[in-house]
């Protein structure tokens, strides 16, 4: 009998397929997915060595490298489930997520191992690449339902949570993906952005599903991503506005050849001039909206549409359902509402917290917290990032996160953050205290610095005598923005 839930070991698969194609670019190297396969292989059989086994949750703390390819395929072909830290993350954080997910080894980057030595079992990648081999069982296919991926995001609780993601979400983000982007055979997608997020790992994940290649960078640089573009025949890249607004900078008077194609845009809706920039350089920008529960986009706005629907995030993938809903009923068009959507790709729930999950995902719709509405034509305009967040740089960051952090001081009495305009970033945090005493700014910057990722740090502090609230105590932010606007 067959079974519609399972499917053949992706780059396994790929690698019988199309064994010489190739599947990854980094700096000089050229590897196709026959030799991607081997590589994998080998370190499958060097993590059985060091005892990870099926259904283990294994940390990955490593920034984008070939290593942290072969670290996620080759997790994946032993059956563990990857949880992904941000490599931005201060100690307290990373330990903190070390701990709730309970991983039972964590493979990290050489110079990241001494953040969470003596937290959890660590193997860096150095010893890792030297390790003897293991002859074990590889994982020949895959059962979509199967948590494949954890990711942790931000919660309006200020504590994070862990995305539970499954194959089938990913292959269905890839679907749909393809269903809106279509596909060819020459196809190479640019990869800056980091793979422990989840926009980075679809890609890589997608490039063994389609058979294209990926061409992969360690970080973000303006120079080198036009370079992709202009000599190595890039065809879709993925970026937010701040990397898209430098490499149009840098790239002046030239233009991108005719062979690419796609711009993929989010972190939310790009600015005018930026996009009337690209227009005049013939460059395709598609804005997305996406997040870690839905296995990256699920709605994508056409470039035809970027003047006529300026500001809206577009209409949802293939596979995908939305609506907005108001006191559990389904809004009219131009009504705003709760975003709620349904699809394959949507995640089964947070790692361990089931109150989490019951209040998110409900009759199979998935909550998003995000504010907006669909216009006549069914366009999305998300009118506020679940609520409060805070999108800096493509970051998100929650202000329950920040406040939490500023009311463990033992001088602030009470705590409101909210994102401040900034022309580099998009926003930025900005902090407004109530303290028993007075605090100067390079103080509650070093604290902040020693309990949050730096792009968390408030980039300004007003001391206030209180902070706006209504009747039942919940603060009002709307208040603390006019307020930052008389400043």
């Amino acid at each position: 009998m067959i079974n519609p839930t399972m499917m053949p070991n992706w780059l396994k698969q790929r690698a019988f397929l199309t064994p010489d194609r190739i599947a990854i670019t980094y700096g000089n190297e050229q590897i196709t997915f026959s030799k991607l396969d081997e590589m994998v292989m080998r370190r499958a059989r060097q993590l059985a060595a060091i005892g990870v086994r099926q259904n283990d949750y294994v940390g990955l703390l490593m920034r984008n490298s070939l290593e942290m390819v072969l670290n996620i395929h080759a997790l994946l072909y032993l059956g563990a489930i990857i949880v992904f830290f941000n490599t931005r993350l201060t100690e307290k954080e990373l330990i903190w997520q070390i701990h709730d997910s309970k991983v039972k080894w964590t493979i990290c980057d050489d110079e990241l191992q001494g953040f969470i030595k003596g937290q959890t079992k660590t193997i860096n990648t150095t010893e890792l690449c030297s390790m003897k081999e293991s002859e074990t069982e590889i994982v020949t296919t895959f059962s979509l339902q199967h948590v494949a991926t954890v990711m942790y995001t931000s919660g309006t609780t200020g504590k994070p949570k862990g995305v539970q993601q499954t194959y089938g979400n990913h292959w269905w983000s890839a679907v749909g993906s393809m269903l809106n982007l279509g596909l060819r055979e020459n196809d190479s997608w640019l990869l800056a952005v980091p793979l422990f997020h989840i926009s980075g790992l679809s890609i890589l994940f997608r490039s063994v599903i389609y058979g294209i290649r990926v061409i992969l960078h360690r970080s973000f640089n303006a120079n080198r991503m036009n370079e992709a573009i202009k000599k190595q025949n890039a065809t879709i890249a993925s970026v937010v506005s701040t990397m898209l607004q430098q490499m149009i900078e840098e790239l002046g008077e030239e233009r991108y050849p005719c062979t690419f194609r796609c711009m993929l845009l989010g972190g939310g809706p790009a600015p005018k001039p930026l996009l009337e920039a690209c227009q005049a350089k013939e460059i395709p920008v598609f804005q997305t909206y996406g997040m870690t529960e839905t296995a990256s986009q699920v709605v994508t706005l056409a470039p035809e549409y970027c003047f006529s629907k300026l500001g809206s995030a577009g209409k949802p993938l293939f596979p995908v359902e939305i609506k907005i809903v108001q006191n559990e009923k389904t809004c009219r068009p131009y009504e705003e509402g709760e975003i709620v959507i349904k699809g394959p790709n949507v995640t089964i729930g947070y790692l361990n917290r089931s109150d989490s999950t019951s209040k998110s995902i409900r009759n199979g719709w998935f909550y998003t917290g995000d504010i907006g509405y669909l216009d006549g034509d069914g366009f999305l305009y998300v009118l506020d990032r679940r609520s409060d967040l805070i999108v800096s740089g493509g970051e998100n960051i929650y202000p329950a996160e920040v406040e939490a952090v500023l009311l463990s001081h033992p001088n602030i009495l009470d705590a409101g953050v909210i994102g401040k305009k900034d022309e580099k970033w998009g926003q930025v945090p900005f902090a407004f205290i109530v303290c028993s005493q007075n605090i100067s700014e390079r103080e509650l910057v070093a604290f902040c610095e020693e309990r949050l990722a730096k792009y968390k740090v408030p980039k300004g502090f007003k001391m206030v005598k209180e902070l706006p609230r209504n009747a039942s105590k919940k603060l009002l932010r709307r208040k603390l923005k006019e307020k930052l606007d008389e400043k």
